[in-house]
């Protein structure tokens, strides 16, 4: 990554990595996100099932006017590879954020999720001041959980029963635990080393 791909400030609109373009969304962006929305095996461990096309036109629209999704694009192509959320949690005065990925399961194995991002925290320690960042991973999803090792975060802790997305026969929550990963500013520098 070179310093004018770290261009600016939070309202930063594109990062750029030897292999990606990391940009906000557009409102053309539906059947782009619907690509990898549409796929059981993006969405397996998020909060929400396989998405219509209708809805990716909708998301589209919302992610183009909220700066905490990026779209992930190969560099040579323009092909939408993945989403990140990089979310500036409240209190802002913290500087806490939270970080969350989903990506298509045909660019799985390649190494984009790593690259996008380690250059968006990059972004996020270097530019924007942030003193923690955090991502929570539910513990069957051992791609995610070793992606945030990789990344230099920490396992804090296991979370019990913490989330629930979907329910049983009866309409009872079917809870899942959720680990916590986080890394702090002064770890930024050395995670990975």
């Amino acid at each position: 990554m070179t310093s004018a791909d770290l261009a600016g400030s939070p309202s930063t609109t594109t990062v750029g990595t030897d292999r990606l373009l990391l940009r906000r969304f557009t409102p053309d962006d539906g059947a782009r996100l619907y690509a990898i929305l549409s796929r059981p095996e993006a969405v397996e461990f998020e909060p929400y099932g396989v998405e219509t096309r209708a809805r990716c036109d909708e998301l589209a629209a919302a992610r183009a006017q909220d700066p905490s999704f990026w779209a992930v694009c190969l560099r040579d192509e323009g092909t939408l590879v993945g989403i990140v959320y990089l979310h500036h949690d409240d209190p802002r005065e913290w500087r806490g954020h939270t970080l969350g990925y989903v990506f298509h399961p045909d660019h799985w194995h390649q190494g984009y999720a790593t690259e996008a991002c380690r250059a968006l925290l990059d972004v996020c320690f270097l530019l924007w001041g942030a003193h923690r960042v955090c991502a929570h991973c539910d513990p069957r999803n051992e791609a995610s959980w070793r992606l945030l090792e990789r990344l230099g975060l920490r396992r804090e802790g296991r979370l019990r029963q913490a989330a629930s997305f979907s329910t049983d026969d009866a309409g009872h929550p079917v809870w899942h635990d959720a680990y916590l990963y986080a890394v702090l500013d002064t770890e930024w520098g050395r995670a990975g080393d």
